[in-house]
């Protein structure tokens, strides 16, 4: 390396690059140009550049003999990486003092030193310049680090001016991480907030520096997941940093939805393997008793264990239409919205239905009904999943109205039931997902608490709406919406 930095190397270099650029060039081969630049200017063994973007950083540029580097991945985590983050905009770092995977392999090949310079816009930092020596090599000296620094501007402004870069459509910037990233003390309080950190807990970085963490720190190399006061999930992992004053870096997301993910899952199991379960018992038992016993019984024994058996049957092809339905994105059916009369398509679904349901049901449907706008067939399903519902919250025997008309923008249909009714509270969670209500006589109804979610999905997909809500004198009124068509 030579005694001073070579500022006569870095002014011909640079101006070829200017050349490139006003000859059309842009991209990577006026960053790996710059590298070529940097690396003679300060007499590096190697030069690379690392993009960063939300999902961590990657090297995307090399000369000298880190060109091995190229496509490597670097987590914003990475010792290497948070040293930057943490320090001065440039700043000298001791490889061989460094934790982590990438610290080692530039170690083995003799790259023990090395000079980090942030490419910030706006103090956002877009990627990082790493000048490396081998063993034996000074590294840069005061005017080379500022060469450094000055060369890592010009790569930013080439992101500003987003000339062929960034390379990943991802974007750039640490800033922007997914990941909330932090550096914390020996006496645990925050020397690092990044924007995400910010984002995720929503603690600026000013209410969180020089103060402790808002969520516990995991052992070293350890997983922690942690409830935060307001009900969001964090995934915590933390990891030692090697140098002056010992430090961690954290690193931690939100996992809200994975955690209601993992919860709707369980949930899901238990109650469709308590709901299948019920009628294939059922099922099975009497089936059983008719092989084992034909002989003894008699002939109205076994049409009504026939009867049984047809009913739990239907129950089970219901419930198994409905697990599929929720599990299948796409308009039911897969028809195109069409005009179809209305009150047609209900009373062809009555035939169909449980008999217990069909006997109690009373229909009003006005003959000169405009037509509506949807999926006639998928109409079967929305009433035989009002129906089943209106029927379980409601005296046995009792009737379950179903009454029709229009607004002239739209064309409606209701089922009326006179059961428990439901609380102005619960009118929109009963369409929730498994949502079986919170009161105490609720729970002792049957079901998978997937009707109602499936009948706003069929209806919404069809630009409707659907709605529930007390009725007067007791009980509970389902709505059901959907244009005029």
């Amino acid at each position: 390396m030579p005694e001073r930095t070579d500022l006569a190397a870095l002014i011909t270099g640079h101006s070829a690059v200017i050349e490139m650029i006003n000859s059309g060039d842009a991209g990577l081969p006026v960053l790996t140009q710059l590298l070529r630049v940097a690396r003679a200017a300060v007499g590096a063994a190697s030069v690379a550049f690392v993009e960063f973007a939300p999902t961590g950083g990657r090297v995307i540029a090399a000369s000298g003999n880190a060109k091995w580097m190229i496509g490597r991945p670097l987590p914003a985590s990475d010792p290497v990486t948070v040293c930057l983050l943490a320090g001065p905009r440039v700043r000298q770092i001791r490889v061989d003092h460094l934790p982590g995977q990438l610290a080692g392999e530039l170690a083995a090949r003799g790259l023990r030193r090395m000079i980090g310079a942030r490419a910030e816009i706006g103090g956002l930092t877009v990627g990082s310049l790493h000048a490396l020596y081998a063993d034996g090599e000074d590294a840069a000296d005061p005017e080379g680090q500022a060469v450094l620094g000055y060369v890592a501007a010009c790569i930013a402004h080439m992101y500003g001016d987003q000339s062929g870069l960034p390379v990943h459509g991802d974007g750039p910037v640490v800033a922007a991480l997914a990941d909330g990233l932090a550096v914390v003390d020996r006496e645990g309080h925050v020397r690092l907030w990044n924007p995400a950190a910010a984002q995720v807990t929503g603690r600026s970085s000013a209410e969180a520096l020089n103060r402790p963490l808002p969520f516990p720190l995991p052992p070293s190399g350890q997983v922690l997941d942690h409830q935060m006061p307001d009900g969001r999930w964090l995934r915590i992992t933390s990891g030692e940093l090697a140098g002056p004053g010992t430090q961690r870096v954290v690193t931690f997301r939100d996992i809200t939805d994975q955690q209601r993910r993992d919860s709707e899952r369980d949930l899901f199991v238990a109650v469709t393997s308590h709901e299948l379960r019920t009628p294939v018992t059922v099922i099975k038992g009497y089936a059983d008793t008719l092989t084992d016993h034909w002989e003894s019984l008699t002939d109205t024994d076994r049409r009504q264990a026939a009867r049984i058996i047809g009913q739990r049957a239907n129950e089970l092809a219901r419930l198994i239409d409905r697990l599929l339905s929720s599990a299948i994105d796409g308009r039911p059916g897969g028809e195109p919205a069409v005009p179809f009369d209305l009150g047609e398509a209900l009373r062809a679904t009555v035939p169909d239905l449980p008999a217990d349901l069909r006997h109690r049901l009373v229909l009003d449907l006005p003959a000169d009904l405009p037509k509506a706008l949807g999926d006639r067939h998928s109409m079967a399903t929305v009433l035989t999943e009002l129906g089943t519902n209106a029927a379980k919250y409601s005296p046995p025997e009792s009737p379950i109205e179903v009454t029709a008309g229009t607004d002239g923008q739209t064309v409606l249909f209701r089922v009326s039931d006179r059961g428990i009714g439901i609380r102005p509270e619960h009118v929109e969670r009963a369409f929730d997902r498994f949502w079986q209500g919170e009161s105490g006589d609720r729970r002792g109804y049957p079901g998978a608490g997937l009707g109602l979610y499936l009948v706003r999905r069929i209806v919404e997909q069809q630009n409707g709406w659907v709605s529930l809500r007390p009725r007067n004198g007791g009980g509970t009124v389902a709505e059901v919406r959907l244009p005029r068509g």
